[in-house]
């Protein structure tokens, strides 16, 4: 809660190439709206999360990744998304994630069009969304300047606020996409929605549970690398 008294909104921590943030995007509007809560949509770097924790991404694990696919077909099925492959993946989603940045900051109004667009446009459309092109026509078709914004996206100080915020992400311990933080309270992944649902009923059983003594556990042993 906020000194006012008044409901943070959730953060939403993302970044397109993941499949289980496109889901995640479409079911958290409502669960935070029958919270009384709004949602503030924050691009990350999924790469850099990655690399800031020496961790592999789903992608980069063969039977991870065809389990990860019938996994997420289910869900999609279950809240009735269009689902279909994408162009590539891993895709480089950088372009689409600056854009993203630019428009939060200067068109609110219109940043969350644009991100229902780009998710749409990978997971939904199987678009191209690391083409300058496909960015443009996506952010044109919800009402913002598409061919300006990719050219402004490329400018070092957009460059910066990705990565400022990548960073901002990381102190905060997030390392996954999608995370979502309300109060504090750090929720990873499309499954943990359950749990953030939980918790803005009041209903979280770790609210009640003293977990101290978990973070005193020390490792005895260290996995060969």
């Amino acid at each position: 809660m906020s000194r006012s008294g008044r409901a943070e909104p959730i953060e939403l921590y993302f970044d397109y190439v993941s499949h289980n943030a496109y889901l995640a995007w479409h079911r958290l509007g409502p669960l935070a709206a029958a919270a009384g809560r709004g949602v503030r949509a924050i691009p990350v770097v999924f790469g850099a999360l990655l690399s800031a924790h020496r961790q592999l991404g789903p992608a980069e694990v063969p039977p991870k990744a065809r389990w990860m696919v019938r996994d997420v077909a289910r869900k999609a099925h279950d809240l009735a998304l269009p689902l279909q492959p994408p162009a590539s993946h891993p895709f480089l989603s950088l372009l689409a994630l600056r854009v993203t940045t630019l428009a939060t900051e200067e068109r609110q109004g219109r940043a969350r069009a644009l991100i229902a667009a780009l998710f749409d446009a990978a997971w939904g459309r199987s678009l191209p969304i690391d083409q300058p092109s496909v960015v443009a026509e996506t952010a044109s078709s919800v009402g913002l300047e598409g061919e300006s914004l990719v050219e402004r996206a490329t400018q070092p100080e957009v460059k910066a606020k990705l990565r400022d915020a990548t960073d901002r992400a990381l102190a905060k311990g997030v390392f996954g996409v999608p995370t979502m933080i309300a109060d504090e309270r750090l929720f990873w992944g499309f499954d943990d929605l359950v749990n953030l649902e939980r918790y803005l009923e009041g209903e979280d059983p770790l609210e009640s549970i003293d977990l101290s003594a978990w973070w005193r556990v020390r490792s005895s042993g260290e996995r060969r690398r």
